[in-house]
């Protein structure tokens, strides 16, 4: 197998609860490498563009607000299988629905609020990583 570089945020909810912390941990004892990392906030127009995917989607306008609600933490994440991985530990979308022990069903507060971001494939995370950190920062 190779190393995969992937995206990983931790969301406003998450930073607001004080979560960040258990993340983080989880990570590192999942065998992650975190090779860059930043809180920021985004602008509007920052989410959108970040979301652009999710332009015509009846939740794209929420999602773009609460991702402007307050900061984020961006972190490039590298592991073996990474992208894969780092989707199997947050869970489904819905913590309703994701399996026990992954972050979104132990911490997550509903499908808008569940804590952590992703990168979807290799191919998104090749577009999302850039998008918040340049090849000096990782």
């Amino acid at each position: 197998m190779t190393i995969e570089k992937t995206l990983g945020l931790i969301k406003p909810d998450g930073l607001e609860r004080g979560k960040q912390g258990v993340v983080i941990d989880r990570l590192l004892k999942s065998g992650f490498k975190i090779t860059a990392m930043k809180q920021l906030r985004l602008t509007r127009a920052q989410a959108e563009a970040f979301y652009a995917e999710h332009s015509a989607r009846p939740f794209f306008g929420p999602l773009c607000s609460y991702m402007t609600s307050g900061p984020i933490i961006a972190m490039t994440l590298e592991k073996e299988n990474g992208v894969a991985d780092w989707r199997k530990m947050m869970g489904a979308t819905n913590p309703e629905k994701a399996d026990p022990g992954t972050i979104r069903r132990d911490l997550a507060v509903d499908m808008e609020k569940n804590t952590v971001h992703g990168s979807d494939s290799p191919q998104s995370a090749a577009r999302e990583v850039p998008f918040f950190f340049n090849n000096l920062e990782f």
